[in-house]
């Protein structure tokens, strides 16, 4: 293994409430030292004006393989997760097969070994099949390697099923990952409900679709005593409930999509399919309760929502096209161009977001760089400033409705296990 000396970089590490100027020397895959002087003994990284930093994790990406490879496949995807400053990705088991058995995750876990990017985790099924009917093997999926359990974009509908897999995770100390929504409320629409979707004539999806089922899984959160994570969060309401829950003590954590508070429900306005999402763009009303829950700690995970479609299924018409966007690789200058250099937030805020407490809802031993931990870097250039070219992205899918956006803020360089990757 070799030995690199970053020189010269700002060392932001929210897991020692670190934050200076120093050099970090990396030896072996793993943090060796901090203070080190180069006195050209090593391979140096020169870092000055650089923001050094834990390697980010995104714990909610698409994959898409097996089954869906049209849309990406897991060479690609951790391709792109690397691109946008991810060391490590938790894939969700929206694939085809769901990812509900030994198998299925074995295949998962294979296949991003033998592409060698970023570290890849698996959040299997909390339901067989992703049916809502009756649980997954938990017990088996968690020795296959699993970290936590989801029914990905499909909410875990029935409050039963929830409730004994709340009871039941907590036997492997693993969180259920929960998108809230009420299918019956929302029935498939196209936008946020609002102002807009009115104008615009477009069948929307409320607010209150959001709200009524994160108010029900944290009530069954409080009465297990299992840990909740409440995925693509979005709207004011549910940002309330949560923080009302965590000062209650309630086991509950939440992540938001960068896009959710960089792009509104205006966006609908040119019906570019891109811009059609679940949960939906909504108000600046939404967004701006949105950006408060980040910044005092409501919301605790900024996540990439990565979900890519190809170009053909996205060009249908808006009521046909499927929801997603590709977004693991914009992630980094949505907060910097939107949270950051507005004034939301700072760069170990950011950075705590975006690595250390992914890492520590999801139990992983990544987000820090205490001496001995893997060498998993993110070195960010936050001044940069750099035009999204949705056709030079190295996703297998552009479908970004930032094409031609000028951002704020990139990796300029990533190590996994000290193995530079860009």
């Amino acid at each position: 293994m070799s030995t690199i000396l970053i020189t010269g970089g700002r060392v932001i590490d929210p897991s020692q409430s670190l934050d200076r100027v120093t050099n970090l020397l990396v030896k072996d895959g793993k943090i060796a030292g901090f203070d080190i002087p180069d006195e050209g003994k090593f391979p140096t990284y020169r870092a000055e004006s650089k923001i050094v930093a834990p390697g980010f994790v995104d714990m909610h990406v698409e994959l898409c393989e097996p089954g869906r490879e049209e849309d990406e496949t897991i060479a690609t995807g951790t391709a792109a997760a690397i691109s946008g400053g991810f060391t490590s990705i938790a894939c969700t088991p929206n694939t085809d097969p769901p990812l509900d058995t030994q198998a299925g995750i074995e295949f998962v876990l294979r296949k991003a070994a033998e592409a060698n990017n970023c570290h890849v985790y698996v959040i299997a099924c909390a339901s067989k099949n992703r049916e809502g009917k009756e649980l997954a093997e938990m017990g088996m999926l968690v020795g296959a390697g699993a970290i936590g359990f989801s029914d990905a974009g499909r909410p875990i509908h029935n409050p039963d099923l929830l409730r004994r897999a709340l009871q039941y995770a907590r036997m492997f100390d693993k969180p259920i990952l929960d998108h809230p929504e009420v299918p019956d409320l929302s029935q498939s629409g196209i936008m946020h409900e609002g102002q807009v979707s009115l104008v615009l004539g477009l069948a929307g999806m409320p607010a209150e679709a959001e709200d009524v089922m994160t108010a029900r899984d944290i009530r069954l959160a409080e009465s297990t005593g299992g840990r909740l994570h409440l995925m693509n969060i979005s709207t004011a309401g549910s940002c309330d409930l949560i923080r009302r829950a965590k000062q209650r003590g309630v086991k509950v954590t939440a992540e938001i999509c960068a896009h959710q508070i960089a792009l509104s429900d205006e966006s609908l306005r040119s019906f570019d399919s891109n811009c059609k999402v679940n949960p939906p763009l909504r108000s600046q009303e939404h967004i701006d309760a949105c950006i408060l829950a980040i910044a005092d700690g409501t919301i605790d995970a900024i996540t990439s929502g990565h979900t890519p479609r190809a170009k053909e299924k996205k060009m249908q018409e808006l009521d046909q096209a499927p929801y997603g966007i590709s977004a693991i690789e914009t992630v980094v200058g949505l907060v910097g161009s939107k949270l950051i250099e507005a004034g939301h937030l700072d760069w170990p805020r950011a950075v705590a977001r975006l690595s250390t407490n992914p890492a520590k809802i999801l139990g992983l031993p990544k987000g820090t760089l205490q001496i001995g931990a893997d060498a998993d870097i993110t070195i960010i250039d936050p001044q940069v400033r750099w035009t999204v070219q949705p056709e030079l992205l190295r996703s297998k899918s552009s479908n970004t409705p930032l094409g031609g956006w000028v951002l704020k803020g990139k990796a300029v360089q990533v190590l996994v296990k000290g193995v530079a990757k860009l």
